[in-house]
């Protein structure tokens, strides 16, 4: 399928996703929206791709956010419409099955900053700055998402101040998982991709849903919901075979 705002390209069991826009910064219109989410549900749907690398074309930009320009030549009936739509790709992205890695290129604003928090892993350059602009335009967003990521103190602090973050403080306060030079970001974050290929992916899965679901539940519900995966959705055949094939992986008799 051929996109107009995105790319769409496969690395063995590896999908890449480049947000395509780089002449306006790779700013979220609602068509780079809606096929966003058309790839992703693509991909969900392919049992040979494993895992998602996310990034965003030219040196500049990761995404500087929402489409301004877009929005306020839109009408009051269009805004709408497009945000109940938005709200539902934004979830699907957030609740996404198989893990994404986000490799962040430039600066992330706004609707860029929130797209990274709904990101399982982020891996950041020289030109990485991140900012939450909502509140300086009168608007909301990441509180769901943010103090995930780097805890309630620190969410309210940069979501009050909408001040950048540059990529040594990300990396500090785990907005980042590590930073790289510009040159390397994309092989590394395609190389933490492969690696994650290669275990099993009903595992890799069943790990997510069960870090994911357990947001907000008491310990022990934490611990029994893992409990009854491994008796369920995540049972292996037998201890036995899951150690036999990891040794065999490794070259070990």
């Amino acid at each position: 399928m051929s996109y107009q705002n995105i790319l769409a390209e496969r690395d063995q069991r590896v999908a890449i996703i480049t947000l395509n826009r780089p002449e306006k910064l790779n700013a979220m219109n609602y068509e780079l929206a809606a096929e966003l989410d058309q790839e992703l549900t693509k991909i969900e749907a392919d049992d040979e791709l494993r895992c998602v690398v996310l990034t965003g074309a030219g040196p500049r930009a990761f995404s500087a956010g929402g489409d301004i320009i877009q929005m306020v030549k839109s009408t009051p009936e269009e805004m709408a419409a497009r945000s109940d739509k938005r709200r539902d790709m934004n979830w699907h992205l957030a609740s996404f099955a198989k893990p994404i890695i986000g490799a962040i290129n430039g600066i992330a604003y706004g609707a860029g900053a929130q797209l990274t928090t709904m990101l399982d892993i982020r891996i950041g350059c020289e030109n990485t700055e991140i900012q939450f602009l909502a509140a300086k335009y009168g608007r909301a967003n990441s509180t769901w998402s943010l103090p995930l990521v780097v805890g309630l103190p620190k969410a309210k602090e940069l979501l009050y101040t909408g001040r950048p973050i540059g990529a040594e403080e990300a990396e500090r306060i785990g907005l980042l998982n590590q930073v790289v030079h510009s040159s390397q970001l994309l092989n590394t974050a395609v190389a933490m991709a492969k690696q994650i290929s290669e275990n099993d992916p009903r595992m890799v899965q069943g790990i997510k849903k069960l870090l994911d679901d357990g947001i907000g539940r008491a310990y022990r519900e934490r611990f029994d919901a893992e409990h009854n995966a491994r008796k369920g959705k995540m049972k292996a055949n037998s201890p036995r075979e899951g150690f036999k094939a990891f040794l065999e992986r490794k070259g070990i008799s």
